[in-house]
């Protein structure tokens, strides 16, 4: 009435059974060291983007400012569109900064 199952038999898909995983794969190399330098040096591209962002936060943060302005307390949307606002002019600057581009020489 018991099972045909003893110690020694192993579970279908247990660990010692179950084929050996594969190691991963290997990342891709860059596709070539010029076109990878020219797209960390492009101060135009940066100071564009960089200054689009800055713009784009400041409008943000100023429009959820604006009832406050009036004297009306501040609600959680409010403060929250502040703190979005003020995190797009972070990211802003930092892509003006460029800190990434500096720590290491591009020949």
């Amino acid at each position: 009435m018991g099972s045909s199952w003893s110690a020694n038999d192993e579970l279908p898909g247990s660990p010692s059974t179950a084929a050996p995983a594969n190691p991963p794969a290997k990342a891709a190399a860059p596709a070539s060291l010029a076109q990878d330098s020219a797209f960390k040096n492009c101060w135009s591209c940066r100071l564009l983007s960089g200054s689009a962002l800055l713009g784009a936060g400041a409008y943000v943060y100023l429009l959820a400012r604006r009832p406050m302005k009036q004297g009306m307390p501040p609600n959680p949307g409010a403060i929250t569109q502040m703190v979005v606002g003020i995190s797009i002019a972070c990211w802003g600057v930092v892509v003006l900064a460029d800190p990434r581009g500096k720590s290491h020489r591009v020949v």
